[in-house]
């Protein structure tokens, strides 16, 4: 992927052209392109800043919260920039995403050292599951063959998740044993273990499988084939609304309750430190849920709901 975005950088120049173009007397292009020693994250972007591209541009529209507001994407910019996008998420976390070790990581978030464009490229993807957004906003997604299928479901799927509120909470009853353990489909379950309409059932699943995400054969039960993606950094207010469906969810449960809810609250009053570091316990909780969501066996689906609101003062 690191090779195919570096030539579609280069464009209609020469290798020998472009490395004359970025100052070198030697010609690093060839050997970046070959795979045989990649730039360095902030090298590849300033040859994309040569070769025309707005790369400042093109970071701000992929992560408008997070992005520098001007200068140059340097050793430095680069490494504020993925630290930014970490936000609440573990060293630990994004390393086991990488597939690097926690030192690693943890001096590229911090710039003591610089990462390669490959594990630059591997780094975004852990902390967004967007990589292939940012790539379009650089080059034209079509030159990278490796990211084509993927960048395509992945719009597919996040327009379903907006569109169909309740698919997120569908695909984890459909990775249950309990669903699996069926032996064929059988329509209406799913509504009635969720406790909705079967035609919102028969909804999500055509969008799902429209969108490539399920599949199945003959009758049998669905199958996921791919994860579901919801891109909550650049659609924020559809993310709002869709927070909003599962929060309207935990109101109608907690006016009546299934055996097994847990619902209950605090209201207090705090001094402005130790609001924060209820703000911070409550970070901890939900990256431990996702810590252990990541190692369990999907026997059951649930929502885990969290709020945190302030009421004055």
């Amino acid at each position: 992927m690191a090779r195919q975005l570096l030539r579609a950088v280069r464009a209609h120049r020469s290798q020998e052209a472009f490395s004359r173009r970025l100052g070198y007397t030697s010609n690093p292009v060839s050997d970046w392109e070959a795979g045989r020693r990649f730039p360095t994250a902030a090298e590849a972007l300033r040859a994309a800043t040569v070769a025309g591209i707005d790369v400042l541009g093109a970071v701000q529209r992929f992560s408008p919260d997070k992005a520098p507001t001007q200068g140059a994407l340097d050793d430095q910019g680069v490494a504020d920039w993925l630290s930014a996008m970490r936000g609440n998420t573990s060293i630990k976390e994004v390393a086991e995403r990488v597939g690097a070790s926690r030192y690693a990581v943890a001096r590229w978030l911090a710039g003591e050292t610089r990462p390669r464009l490959p594990d630059f490229l591997r780094v975004v993807e852990a902390l967004t599951s967007r990589l292939s957004d940012l790539i379009a906003e650089l080059v034209d997604i079509e030159q990278i063959p490796a990211l084509i299928e993927a960048h395509r479901q992945r719009h597919a799927s996040r327009r379903v998740a907006f569109d169909e509120p309740w698919v997120g909470g569908v695909m984890c009853v459909l990775g249950t044993e309990a669903y699996q353990s069926l032996g064929a489909h059988v329509p209406g379950w799913i509504a009635a273990q969720m406790g909705f309409d079967p035609q919102i059932e028969e909804r999500c699943l055509q969008r799902l499988e429209e969108a490539g995400l399920i599949g199945r054969r003959g009758r049998g039960p669905y199958q996921i084939q791919h994860e579901l993606t919801i891109d909550t950094q650049a659609y924020p207010e559809e993310t709002r609304r869709l927070k909003a469906h599962w929060a309207a969810l935990g109101l109608a449960r907690a006016t009546e309750p299934r055996p097994g809810d847990m619902i209950s609250y605090n209201v207090v009053a705090v001094s402005r430190a130790d609001l924060e570091r209820i703000r911070e316990a409550h970070i901890r909780y939900f990256m431990e849920v996702r810590s252990i969501v990541a190692e369990s066996t999907p026997e059951v689906a649930a929502l885990v709901n969290i709020q945190l609101l302030g009421l004055g003062g």
